[in-house]
């Protein structure tokens, strides 16, 4: 499965993850879409996080922790809200949707 944004394809893994990341707000319209999502201002400051964290970290975090980011950017934010923006995992389906690569293992950091 490969992702086409701006005429360019870009290369993914059988779980549609890229391979590399890409920090353009196109790819992210582009994989929501792919996933069946509407973006809403929420959704952009989920993606926003999780991308400052794959640079700051080199990994997007694990679901306890990204909970905990979450909540100083979108007070009250909790799990529940975080599913219903990313239905499919907030950790995982957040990583794919903000253009990041396959997040790691059950234990992230």
């Amino acid at each position: 499965m490969a992702y086409v944004v701006d005429g360019n394809e870009l290369d993914t893994d059988e779980q549609g993850y890229l391979l590399e990341p890409d920090y353009g707000d196109e790819v992210v319209r582009v994989i929501a879409a792919a996933e069946g999502l509407t973006l809403t201002d929420d959704h952009w400051k989920v993606v926003q996080y999780l991308r400052d964290e794959y640079r700051e970290q080199g990994h997007t975090p694990n679901f306890r922790n990204m909970l905990k980011g979450v909540a100083e950017i979108l007070p009250g934010c909790d799990s529940k809200a975080l599913y219903d923006l990313f239905p499919m995992g907030p950790a995982k389906q957040g990583a794919k949707v903000a253009g990041l690569p396959q997040p790691l293992g059950k234990g992230g950091y």
